[in-house]
């Protein structure tokens, strides 16, 4: 992302409860996060994460699928409402579709993903599950940059928990949660400094290629 001379403006897509959007605007508001949540969209007009930034006061913009022809359709309506809000970063927190590889090619290095699994463990859903049927020691999240492929673009950071041996989907996903909500506002608020870019397949950290993503420890983001 190129640098901004004002505070960077961020567009948020999710599908559900919303509780990573909701980490991000309480880091922009702690102080920690230096950009302007300027819209919130989403598939689902009636979730928890539209109502959320409803109540906040942040414009939120809401389409169903069922109302166009065809996914690409619905895609480019999505995406053709952004130019109002005049983007520098969007983040997909929990955003529920396979997005047109047309609708991102202009986004390309502006645009995050947010996925519980240690990728390229587990693209896709049911991410908890498959982490302990396969005998997994540790599972965790990952934010990566935004390609054409399902949860395929380069990874930038990540966090992990260890898996307790009477761990289910749902106890697992519980305990992961607030990784999440630490992950992700760390990671943008790296892009958000220009600290992260992408360079074709290489995240770069500082102007140096990254040969790992990051990994969240309690003081912060580290080099692995």
């Amino acid at each position: 992302m190129s640098a901004s001379p004002e505070t960077p403006r961020l567009v948020v897509f999710a599908s559900g409860r919303g509780s990573n959007f909701l980490s991000l605007i309480e880091a922009v508001r702690s102080g920690r996060l230096p950009v302007r949540i300027a819209a919130l969209f989403s598939d689902r007009p009636g979730c928890a994460a539209v109502a959320a930034a409803r109540e906040l006061g942040i414009p939120a913009v809401a389409l169903r699928p069922r109302d166009f022809a065809d996914r690409a359709g619905f895609d480019r309506a999505l995406f053709a409402e952004l130019a109002a809000f005049e983007p520098d970063l969007l983040v997909l927190a929990g955003f529920l579709r396979i997005l047109d590889p047309a609708v991102l090619e202009p986004w390309t290095g502006r645009i995050v993903n947010i996925h519980p699994s240690l990728l390229p463990l587990y693209p896709g859903l049911d991410t908890h599950r498959r982490a302990i049927e396969a005998g997994d020691a540790r599972h965790g999240a990952s934010v990566h940059f935004v390609g054409a492929e399902l949860d395929a673009g380069p990874v930038i950071a990540q966090a992990s928990i260890a898996i307790a041996a009477d761990d289910t989907p749902e106890t697992l996903a519980a305990r992961l949660l607030p990784e999440e909500h630490r992950l992700l506002p760390a990671v943008v608020d790296l892009i958000a400094r220009g600290r992260i870019t992408l360079d074709g397949a290489a995240v770069r950290l500082d102007g140096r290629p990254l040969a790992h993503p990051l990994q969240l420890h309690e003081a912060g983001l580290t080099l692995a």
